[in-house]
């Protein structure tokens, strides 16, 4: 289901229309809001300029965010990666174990 949502960017109304909630959309909505108006904060920049340097801003921080995952996801592979590495690890020494106390337990006076 689409949701017609009305939101308002840098004094202009925009009627959205999205899967995600009302909620969602606004705080999409006022995202671009923000970065618009610091786009034009002290500036004579056109609002196409500004929407144009806004969405710059917004791309950047958004290829940076992927990076930023795309690093945590590779750092969390290699973590799951040593720890089943260690499981084996340990499994084997369990199983050491328990040939030495066998071995132990069937030696005479063991």
């Amino acid at each position: 289901m689409k949701n017609r949502v009305t939101v308002s960017i840098a004094d202009l109304e925009y009627t959205l229309v999205a899967p995600e909630d009302a909620g969602y959309v606004h705080r999409v909505a006022s995202h671009v809001d923000a970065k618009v108006r610091e786009v034009l904060e002290g500036s004579k920049t056109s609002m196409v300029d500004a929407a144009v340097l806004a969405a710059v801003n917004i791309t950047d921080e958004y290829f940076k965010e992927v990076e930023t995952s795309e690093n945590l996801r590779r750092q969390l592979k290699e973590y799951l990666e040593e720890a089943a590495a260690v499981k084996q690890e340990l499994s084997e020494a369990k199983r050491e174990i328990f040939k030495l106390q066998n071995k132990k337990q069937s030696q005479p006076g063991g």
